[in-house]
């Protein structure tokens, strides 16, 4: 059964055509529907739109006058959707979440364009290095470093992430070099704790060995934290290429171990996948799809031995 904006649509088309045929073939239904709905339609209203005979249609009097108003209303309802889907392109909220460094030091800054051409969009940013509920906080994209298992979500993979053992060239010319995983220990170390479980997260290397260091010199939760500490040359520490990259091609830190490197994680974006993804989300996801797997942009393999 057809509703009521349907039936007025067909009549506004029915206004402006000859005959019910003309109309259907506009409309690319049968002319046994444009009747139906005419009727159906002057039955809601108790007047006839309609005179009819064997040989033509005419509108009548109160259908001249219905049509007049029934324009305007399609006229302004169609306007609603074209502007909530202009509006939709270029306003509006969107929430996004990021690992804290990652969000500073690249998501900012990849963002500053769109910020510019579309002054009206609202970027709420979580910066959380566990995973956030989508949910709870609203989250229309998601950057996480490992796998999204979660079926909720659309993941797409967007760079690589090696990690690296680097250490100031102060402290590795003052102790040395480690000359392999065994003898990690026997040289100052930072720790970077795990927030979920409170341990240190251990150190990979390749063949899927790995080391957790026993007497860590200095232990933080914060990435950041512990990359000053070994820009300071407290210690040897693996953090991701992202975070040392500047430093190496600066020659304020050196990579030591480059042989035993584990395979890269990879970095990804999601999005929750239940319902129909706006305009400025797509620009968005799409955008940011396009700045993290620019190696020119977001470091993914080692420049500097």
């Amino acid at each position: 059964m057809l509703n009521r904006m349907e039936m007025v649509r067909i009549f506004c088309a029915a206004a402006e055509s000859a005959s019910f045929r003309e109309t259907a073939s506009r409309l690319g239904i049968s002319p046994q529907g444009v009747t139906r709905a005419i009727q159906a339609l002057e039955a809601e209203l108790g007047e006839p739109l309609f005179h009819r005979n064997t040989r033509h249609v005419q509108i009548t009097a109160f259908g001249e006058g219905y049509a007049q108003q029934a324009r305007l209303a399609l006229e302004q309802f169609d306007l609603l959707f074209r502007a909530n889907r202009a509006e939709s392109t270029f306003s509006g909220r969107i929430g996004i979440t990021a690992p804290q460094a990652i969000g500073r030091r690249y998501l900012v800054p990849f963002l500053q364009p769109l910020i510019s051409a579309h002054p009206a969009l609202q970027f709420d940013l979580r910066l959380e290095d566990q995973m956030t509920d989508a949910v709870e906080s609203q989250i229309d994209i998601g950057i996480r470093v490992g796998l999204i298992k979660d079926r909720r979500y659309v993941a797409r993979s967007l760079a690589p992430v090696p990690l690296c053992v680097v250490a100031s060239p102060a402290l590795i010319d003052a102790v040395g070099v480690p000359s392999s995983l065994n003898d990690l220990d026997n040289y100052p170390l930072s720790a970077l704790i795990d927030r979920k479980n409170g341990r240190p997260w251990p150190w990979l290397f390749a063949d899927g060995h790995s080391f957790t260091p026993k007497w860590p010199s200095i232990i933080c939760d914060d990435a950041e934290t512990e990359l000053n500490a070994l820009l300071s040359g407290v210690g040897f520490g693996q953090i991701p290429l992202y975070l040392a990259q500047p430093y190496l091609q600066a020659g304020q830190l050196r990579a030591v171990l480059s042989s035993c490197s584990p395979p890269p994680w990879e970095l990804f974006i999601y999005r929750p996948q239940q319902g129909p993804v706006s305009h400025r989300v797509r620009l968005v996801f799409d955008h940011l799809k396009l700045a993290f797997s620019d190696s020119a942009r977001f470091p993914q393999r080692p420049l500097v031995p």
